[in-house]
């Protein structure tokens, strides 16, 4: 199972970027899916995360400014970020729970990150 992320960049206070994690292989279904984001020296911190369903939840410090959804047809999760910060910078990891085969047993799998800037 491999998952692609994209969407990171450099943004300027208040502005937005929405980024993509999109989960390939031998993926049968597909649980939760979702964001962290770790800064360096710091503790990795879940962002949102979306249930097979499409419930959302969120970290205190993201509700209100970020939206997560998916695409189950596309084993795909998106977050939407606006009202971005400088506290926002960090390398933004995607997380996807799922059931592959042929070991028919449930996983859970990581992009590589991408990295979100927030600077003036």
């Amino acid at each position: 199972v491999q998952l692609q992320a994209s969407g990171g960049g450099l943004v300027q206070p208040g502005g937005s970027l929405r980024l993509s994690c999109a989960a390939s292989g031998s993926i049968v279904r597909t649980n939760v899916m979702g964001w962290y984001r770790q800064e360096p020296g710091k503790q990795r911190e879940l962002v949102a995360q979306v249930t097979s369903g499409g419930s959302p939840s969120y970290a205190d410090s993201v509700k209100g400014r970020f939206t997560a959804s998916r695409d189950n047809a596309k084993n795909t999760v998106y977050l939407e970020m606006n009202s971005l910060k400088p506290d926002d910078t960090a390398l933004y990891h995607c997380f996807a729970h799922v059931f592959t085969e042929p070991t028919m047993s449930w996983g859970t799998y990581w992009g590589k990150g991408t990295q979100v800037t927030v600077s003036s």
